[in-house]
């Protein structure tokens, strides 16, 4: 046992790790980033540590993304919706109404699908470790609540610079405007728009409430965050090392969704008591949500490579079973 801890040791190094993320220190992002720098310091005995910088401290999710690209951060944990920019494939994961229960989103990320996108990364200079919970995504405005698709007509909501927002957006003929997350709040306290979509915990952690009248529960769609690694960091560790971090990874994940899950359920509460007004959608209204974001998602998936849409289609009907 001694030899074996003795030959580990010589494989690793005393390493400090930048992981960034948009999210405050209160958010269940941090707290999984948390996680797994206690497991990677356990696993390591101390010498890997992990520096945090939350809320945006090293940029947007793009500039993250390059900066991991280039060498010079090592970690962050963005949307997976900030991916469709390098690999299309990852627009699969923002799809409305695709997954109705976080039991089918989990095996659908953590199975073949998850790791056919996982599988791209490294081409594009990333490596992920496997995906956390950021929960599903709900409307909140500053008119009306949201109880049907017809009251989303002419709203002017920021949506994540993504073509599948965007478009699922249109489709309900609200008037989706891109723009990067620190730019919101002061866009929604001067009215430059009239909503926003983000799940609970993220509403609740950025004070929305302050500058939003309604919440509606459209969960439309099923938000992960991945952990990230910049490739050209990965490739400097020893096999040992690399074990220690996806070890980390996944003891952190169950840790984090956990955390997030609990979090979305305390959110609402925390939301009315702060008096904004929650409202759910009827099952019938949501499937007619449904019904008008499907023609988004077949115009998206025709232009993606068809064998990851089949894979997608055929864990989606797995999961239905």
């Amino acid at each position: 046992m001694l030899a074996a801890l003795a030959s580990n040791a010589q494989d690793a190094q005393d390493r400090v790790i930048k992981f960034g993320h948009l999210n405050n220190t209160d958010h269940p992002v941090s707290m999984g980033v948390k996680r797994f720098a206690e497991a990677l310091a356990a696993r390591s005995g101390g010498r890997m540590k992990v520096q945090e910088y939350p809320a945006s401290q090293l940029g947007n999710e793009l500039q993250q993304q390059a900066a991991l690209q280039g060498g010079v951060q090592e970690m962050s944990a963005p949307a997976t919706t900030s991916l469709a920019g390098i690999v299309k494939e990852f627009g699969l994961v923002d799809f409305p109404f695709s997954v109705g229960s976080y039991a089918q989103a989990d095996a659908l990320l953590d199975g073949p699908l998850g790791q056919a996108l996982i599988a791209k990364l490294p081409e594009k200079g990333l490596v992920a470790l496997g995906y956390w919970d950021l929960g599903f995504r709900n409307v909140t405005n500053s008119r009306r609540p949201i109880a049907r698709p017809e009251d989303l007509d002419g709203l002017k909501i920021r949506v994540i610079p993504n073509p599948v927002f965007l478009e699922t957006f249109k489709a309900f003929k609200a008037n989706p405007v891109p723009m990067p997350f620190a730019e919101l709040y002061p866009a929604l306290e001067s009215r430059a728009v009239d909503g926003q979509e983000n799940p609970f915990s993220v509403i609740l952690s950025n004070k929305f409430n302050e500058v939003q009248k309604f919440v509606s529960a459209t969960n439309h769609v099923y938000a992960a965050n991945i952990i990230l690694v910049s490739k050209r960091f990965w490739d400097r560790l020893s096999p040992t090392e690399q074990r220690w971090m996806q070890e980390a990874a996944v003891e952190s994940r169950a840790y984090q969704r956990q955390a997030s899950r609990a979090a979305a359920q305390k959110a609402v509460a925390e939301l009315q008591a702060k008096g904004m007004q929650f409202n759910e959608l009827a099952p019938a209204e949501q499937a007619r949500m449904r019904q008008v974001a499907r023609s988004v998602t077949d115009k998206f998936a025709a232009s993606y490579d068809p064998a990851i849409v089949k894979l997608y289609n055929d864990e989606l009907a797995r999961l239905a079973r």
